[in-house]
């Protein structure tokens, strides 16, 4: 289906790097704009990272009365060519 009635899920990459706050602060906004969003992480320092992201913007959606559930999965993606392993973390409106 190319996109007749489905909205395309914004996808947000996170890295061991990445700042939880700051991804958390993404998170919030698009939850709030499109109800959904699906966040990526490849190797334990960036789920870590992904995570503790959730978790924090759970806190700056509940007083909007949004309340916000995960779902996990893996996710298969090429980078350089080469296949990776990731874990795909469904973030949507409960």
């Amino acid at each position: 289906m190319t996109g007749q009635g489905r909205a395309e899920i914004e996808v947000l990459k996170v890295s061991a790097g990445s700042k939880p706050v700051a991804v958390a602060g993404a998170i919030a906004g698009v939850i709030r704009s499109k109800g959904k969003v699906e966040v990526q992480a490849i190797g334990a320092g960036a789920i870590n990272q992904a995570v503790k992201a959730i978790a924090i913007s759970r806190g700056y959606v509940a007083p909007g009365g949004i309340e916000i559930v995960c779902i996990p999965s893996f996710i298969d993606i090429s980078i350089d060519g080469e296949e990776r392993t990731g874990i795909r973390l469904l973030v949507e409106v409960r």
